[in-house]
């Protein structure tokens, strides 16, 4: 293919990846608004129904449904009717996906990820020239994309944590086991584990107290606040001892100072406790082209990751590409003795044992 062929290639590319952004944005208010919720609930509706189910204006909506069926989003059942009177149906096949964010495969969360992301790219310009880290995004309008909680409730303690048998088994037994959840975020891996695991008592560490306050609350509806403790503490300021696990879920990549918090962790253990890391999943060296997973990881990097620890004169900027040689080496100067990694299949996540 000689020149021409690869501009051109490109800019179709760049058209294609800009219908895909618009459609995720559109995402995000179907998301926001209750839409795919009212039409998997409520079964379907023409715009005026749908306006009246969510509180919307119908002209809006009206767009929005042409939109998605346009796009094969949504089902409607008589392209040549009158505009206000064709009715519009999400398909069972895509209720887990757009409607159900409890199902592992719901993945409505990535447009208001995608939003939220592009809400902070003017900071992020000012950045890249200074070298420091952008403002951190206030929690609202949406709050946070709780994007791990079908993962967490559905996986994490069902799947993951029974394939690693010995902390299974420790998790099962008396005396009742202590676990840390550092950079808990908003809960539902400490939530998890206690549903799974009814003797365990878990500490949740995160320095944002939004996601704190969100915690609690969720434990409390969960009904396990009295074996769930969160707290706004800095991971490498903790003091507490004897836990027979910490978990570091997604985030490690994400901290300034990575070595400092998994010395505080080492610390942390009880005398045959161990860490669990879980990162994402990206290739042992740098390759360019890259896998479509690889390219996202990277995406997330550029735009979240990396610029969270930059704001750290001795940030070890990591970034969301943490390749495990790198995550053996913040292991090795923190003082731990062996790295394994676990034979758990997941398409996006790779599962440490960090051994003291």
């Amino acid at each position: 293919m000689g020149d021409e062929g690869r501009t051109q290639q490109l800019a179709e590319r760049l058209l294609r990846d800009a219908g895909a952004a618009l459609e995720l944005y559109t995402v995000y208010l179907g998301e926001r608004l209750g839409l795919y919720k009212s039409l998997a609930e409520q079964g379907p509706a023409t715009s005026t129904e749908l306006a009246h189910r969510t509180g919307t204006a119908e002209r809006y909506i009206r767009e929005w449904l042409e939109h998605h069926a346009a796009s094969g989003l949504l089902d409607v059942d008589n392209t040549t009717a009158e505009p206000h009177t064709r009715r519009y149906s999400l398909p069972p096949e895509y209720i887990p996906v757009l409607a159900d964010p409890d199902d592992v495969r719901y993945q409505a969360h990535e447009g208001v990820e995608l939003a939220r992301a592009g809400r902070r790219l003017p900071d992020l310009v000012e950045a890249f020239k200074t070298g420091g880290a952008p403002p951190p995004l206030a929690w609202e309008p949406e709050g946070r994309a709780e994007w791990n909680r079908p993962m967490f409730l559905n996986l994490l303690a069902k799947e993951w944590l029974p394939a690693i048998p010995e902390l299974d088994r420790r998790l099962l037994s008396d005396p009742p086991a202590r676990l840390a959840d550092v950079a808990c975020g908003t809960g539902w891996a400490a939530i998890a584990i206690a549903q799974a695991y009814p003797r365990v008592a878990v500490d949740g560490f995160d320095l944002d107290q939004d996601a704190i306050a969100a915690a609690r609350n969720h434990a409390e509806e969960a009904g396990l606040a009295d074996r769930l403790t969160f707290s706004t503490t800095d991971a490498s300021d903790l003091s507490k001892t004897d836990y027979d696990l910490v978990t570091i879920i997604e985030a490690l990549h994400d901290m300034s100072r990575p070595v400092e918090v998994l010395k505080s962790v080492k610390t942390m253990l009880a005398e045959s406790g161990s860490v669990l890391v879980i990162d994402e999943l990206v290739e042992d060296e740098f390759t360019a082209p890259a896998s479509e997973i690889e390219r996202r990881h990277y995406g997330w990097s550029v735009l979240s990751c990396l610029p969270d620890a930059m704001g750290d004169p001795q940030t070890a900027a990591t970034g969301a590409v943490m390749r495990p040689s790198t995550l053996r080496r913040y292991a090795t100067e923190a003082g731990f003795r062996d790295v394994l990694i676990l034979p758990i299949r997941n398409d996006y996540l790779r599962f440490y044992r960090l051994l003291p």
